[in-house]
């Protein structure tokens, strides 16, 4: 079977052979395509497109075969061309045209700047017909960078994997953003070709490959999208559509994106069509919405809703598909759920509260954000597992005593997505430390447990399993003076930290544009022939079988979970969820590096799991050793 998401813009075969190009170019005269043999030299062809109201222009010809490179020539000033009397222009208002590719293109073969390559979807035989995704409630999240997550950096590499991971016990892949981007080595945000998978990892059918290699395995795979700006390189809208950005919001990226200005509509439906072409055409089962606090948007809906609704509206009720946000302000709104337990907008959040409160207690670091974190550590804790954010209205010390967060109240479990660590959490640290190379691994046990046998969806990012301390940089492919502007800034950064109040010692920070930073935060898979990496390895695995024994049947009918928490000395707490079997789920744990006096307690053979350091005798006796998790049921 074939799967072609048809879009009202860009180059779309068709069945009859012929290809309709259109482009939203409001600020352009006029617009020519030029076609481009197989090599991609001289263009062989030249067609006018058409303009029609609104600022678009089209063009239907069977002249472009599957596979021609092409490119749009913008005329933004001069008279018309085609004048009957040339002369009669002023030669300075002569406008010789700007080539650029296509906005909406499926390929950039030859990068950002180059042509975009023509693409049939149809010509893609799909065989996962059968496939309709998986409950959220068994989500186990595999975050991974496919440029690095392989020694090839491919998709193709990455399909290799995948046997793996499902052996593993993860259940749905997160790749982060392929979304073409400038140069050969990118984290994915700063992509401009959202609808092109970047040439370096492969082309557009070697990803359809890997997404249907995971469906036959019964895994989901989700992608990571960026709809809060465009990279820095070889984004073009400004020559013919500047109607796509706006002066009055701005982003940490320079003017926001035109969502509720004149002339908005064209702008919301591209972003719009492009989460529906990548669950539609590319069959993933989910899309990760990077960083939706950037995203200012006045009208209403707001875009986060429209592009929900649209959907849910697009997709077959029989197909399951999940919306995950990444959103700074902790807005609960957006996770409601309807009297089905079904998502009225987004499935889930990643949710960084818990990260936060976790590393603080691992690893004692209280700078920059994790200053919210440093008082009541154990409490925040607490709230984000029995109630979801730490932060649902509090004032926060980083954000000068503003406000944080809305009420979770009615807001399962289920919704907020659990991790140790993330390409972030890694990747903006000065030197990429792993928390592996910076946490005891007796606290790092305890943290593991707790985050991959609690109710909420747990997330790895790729090594951890394996507890790797092969860094992660923040790496990009930059030229001339963006390349410099970038190093200097990530290197800046720093200087407010106290140990890196030294020029001398930011000099240091690894240089993101340098290959050799990319070719370090390459996975080491070589790490796995070390017994200690095994025995990681191991626990990660039995940690996932118990999930998916013990706690994964009882979510399916848990939207609506009773549960709380206790508080007991500066750095253990105690936990219950109550099923609607009447099975109670408990938690005691001591994150700490002495023992805890906990309340007496009579633990039942029910045990699911327990640090080796745990007895029973103890337990019954109120002591709860340093660094010791146990989780058992209760009826």
């Amino acid at each position: 079977m074939s799967r072609h998401y048809e879009m009202p813009f860009g180059a779309e075969c068709r069945k009859d052979g012929s290809v309709r190009f259109r482009l939203w170019a409001p600020a352009a005269r006029e617009v020519e395509v030029e076609l481009y043999g197989a090599d991609g030299g001289d263009p062989a062809v030249k067609l006018p497109l058409q303009r029609s109201d609104g600022g678009w222009f089209e063009l239907i010809t069977c002249a472009a075969p599957a596979g021609t490179k092409y490119r749009y020539k913008i005329y933004r000033s001069g008279e018309n061309r085609s004048a009957q009397d040339p002369s009669a222009q002023d030669p300075s208002d002569q406008d010789a045209g700007q080539l650029v590719p296509d906005p909406a293109s499926r390929f950039q073969p030859h990068d950002v700047n180059g042509p975009s390559e023509l693409i049939d979807p149809n010509a893609f035989a799909w065989k996962d017909a059968a496939w309709r995704g998986r409950p959220w409630e068994e989500a186990v999240i595999y975050e991974l960078h496919v440029g690095t997550f392989t020694p090839q950096g491919t998709f193709a590499a990455a399909r290799e994997r995948l046997d793996y991971l499902r052996e593993l016990g993860v259940t749905a892949i997160e790749l982060m953003p392929v979304a073409d981007f400038p140069g050969q080595r990118n984290w994915g945000y700063d992509g401009v070709f959202m609808f092109a998978p970047d040439s370096s990892y492969g082309r557009p059918e070697e990803l359809k490959e890997l997404v249907q290699a995971a469906h036959r395995r019964d895994m989901m795979v989700f992608l990571d999208v960026v709809y809060n700006h465009f990279g820095p390189e070889g984004n073009y809208l400004n020559v013919y559509a500047p109607q796509f950005f706006t002066q009055r919001h701005c982003t940490p990226w320079g003017n926001g994106i035109n969502f509720d200005g004149a002339e908005s509509r064209a702008v919301r439906d591209f972003f719009i069509h492009n989460a529906l072409y990548w669950l539609e055409e590319y069959h993933f089962d989910g899309l990760r919405l990077d960083a939706v606090h950037a995203i200012t948007d006045d009208a209403k809906p707001h875009l986060l809703t429209e592009l929900a609704e649209a959907v849910h509206q697009s997709i077959p009720p029989e197909r399951q598909v999940h919306l995950i946000v990444e959103n700074d302000l902790n807005q609960a709104h957006y996770l409601r759920q309807g009297e089905h337990c079904q998502p009225q907008a987004y499935t889930a959040q990643w949710n960084d509260d818990i990260h936060h409160a976790l590393h603080v207690l691992v690893t004692g670091e209280h700078d920059g954000y994790y200053i919210d974190y440093a008082e009541r550590t154990v409490e925040h804790l607490g709230r984000c597992l029995t109630r979801g954010f730490a932060y649902q209205g509090e004032t926060s010390k980083l954000r000068e005593g503003k406000a944080r967060g809305e009420s979770t109240a009615g807001v399962p479990l289920t919704a907020f997505v659990s991790f140790l660590q993330n390409h972030d959490q890694i990747g903006n640290r000065a030197f990429g430390e792993r928390i592996a190379s910076l946490a005891d691994a007796r606290a790092l046990r305890a943290a593991a447990a707790i985050t991959m046998l609690a109710p909420s969806p747990p997330m790895l990012f790729m090594g951890e399993e394996f507890g790797a301390i092969s860094p992660f940089f923040f790496f990009c492919d930059f030229q001339g003076e963006l390349a410099a502007a970038v190093t200097n800034g990530r290197r800046n950064e720093f200087a407010r930290f106290a140990a890196f109040s030294d020029p001398a010692v930011r000099e240091r920070i690894p240089d993101p544009n340098a290959g050799a930073t990319f070719a370090a935060s390459k996975l080491d898979w070589t790490a796995l022939e070390q017994p200690a990496h095994r025995e990681w390895l191991e626990l990660y695995r039995e940690l996932l079988r118990l999930r998916r024994e013990f706690i994964v049947p009882r979510l399916a009918a848990a939207c609506r979970l009773t549960s709380d928490y206790a508080i007991h000395g500066a750095r253990s707490l105690t936990a219950c969820w109550q099923f609607t079997d009447q099975v109670e789920l408990r938690l005691a744990a001591n994150l700490g590096p002495q023992v805890a006096q906990i309340p007496a307690m009579h633990v039942p053979a029910a045990v699911i799991y327990s640090s080796p350091e745990i007895n029973v005798d103890d337990l019954q006796r109120g002591m709860l050793p340093a660094w010791s998790v146990v989780w058992w049921l209760q009826s």
